[in-house]
């Protein structure tokens, strides 16, 4: 039996089966048929698909990534398919897996969210969706739905009349103060929060004093955002009822544990992909061998077990 299907790590999202609590984050992992020379999808806990919105996205002018000291920058630009495409050129290819599969959803308006959601739901296949809540709302001069809890939960209560299928709400960690937040998605509708997203973050080339993402800006992941993603996935733990999907430089089954114990009931793993495509699973390899020498049978018994 592998790992990844050991019963001590079987759980549920939303109501939904997790084989484990691992799940392949949204922006690291393309589609997920692109991987399926890598690593068996179907030992994952679940996959994330890369952000969809109504029509096809070119993203941002290159360097898109740079390594930086324990992580990495980047600023794609939310460069998609559109979701038009993505149901009759990748949807099919997913509809055949048993692992779970969650659509990242993302638009300029509450109505562009509405609609990506709208089209979906016509389509097997789709277990939930994701809502990518840090783009700029044109509708609000520019503003993002991630900075305000009022704009945020237009925004789910837009998802939210038109999804009949569970609703996680992507969150961003660039707020003074990530409760308003959560409690707003949970207010709104939303079956789960995840988070973090990227930290806005900004890499020089001292030689030609400028910046080395072409976009300028760019979001912070991997290691080095670990720590504060922790006290961000607590925090928002102790402020809703509805489960936490935890992210933010997991890269082993310790990293894992640590935010479940913190209050995830499942976590995402993102930038380890980059080096390690098969790190999903190794870190739920890794996870198992944990409990096992803590001697825990149920990987429940840890989640939000954090004593301050």
């Amino acid at each position: 039996m592998s790992v990844a299907r050991d019963p001590a790590l079987s759980t549920s999202l939303c109501a939904i089966p997790l084989r484990n609590p691992i799940i392949a984050a949204s922006g690291t992992f393309a589609y997920g048929v692109e991987f399926a020379s890598l690593l068996d999808l179907n030992a994952l806990g679940g996959l994330v698909v890369k952000g969809l919105s109504r029509e096809p996205i070119e993203g941002n002018p290159p360097p898109r990534v740079v390594e930086a000291q324990c992580g990495m920058i980047n600023s794609i630009g939310l460069q998609n398919i559109g979701v038009h495409a993505f149901v009759e050129d990748k949807l099919p290819l997913l509809a055949r897996l048993t692992t779970p599969v969650f659509v990242n959803v993302f638009g300029f308006t509450c109505e562009d969210y509405a609609e990506v959601v709208r089209v979906l739901e016509d389509y097997p296949g789709v277990a939930g969706y994701e809502l990518n809540v840090s783009c700029p709302n044109t509708k609000h001069g520019g503003i993002y739905f991630s900075s305000d809890p009022a704009l945020l939960g237009e925004v789910v209560t837009a998802a939210r009349r038109v999804a009949r299928r569970p609703l996680i709400v992507k969150l961003s960690p660039n707020v003074s103060a990530i409760e308003p937040f959560a409690q707003a998605a949970e207010a709104a509708g939303a079956d789960a929060i995840s988070l973090v997203n990227t930290f806005v973050a900004l890499a020089i080339d001292a030689r030609t004093r400028r910046s080395r993402i072409g976009a300028g800006f760019g979001g912070l992941s991997g290691p080095a955002i670990k720590p504060i993603a922790l006290r961000l996935v607590y925090q928002a733990a102790q402020a809703v009822r509805i489960p936490v999907v935890g992210m933010g430089g997991i890269a082993t089954g310790v990293d894992a544990a640590e935010f479940l114990i913190a209050g995830a009931t499942a976590v995402e793993v993102g930038t380890a992909t980059f080096w390690d495509p098969q790190s999903p699973i190794r870190i739920a390899r890794e996870l198992t061998g944990f409990l096992r020498r803590e001697g825990i049978s149920d990987v429940s018994r840890i989640v939000r077990t954090l004593e301050l």
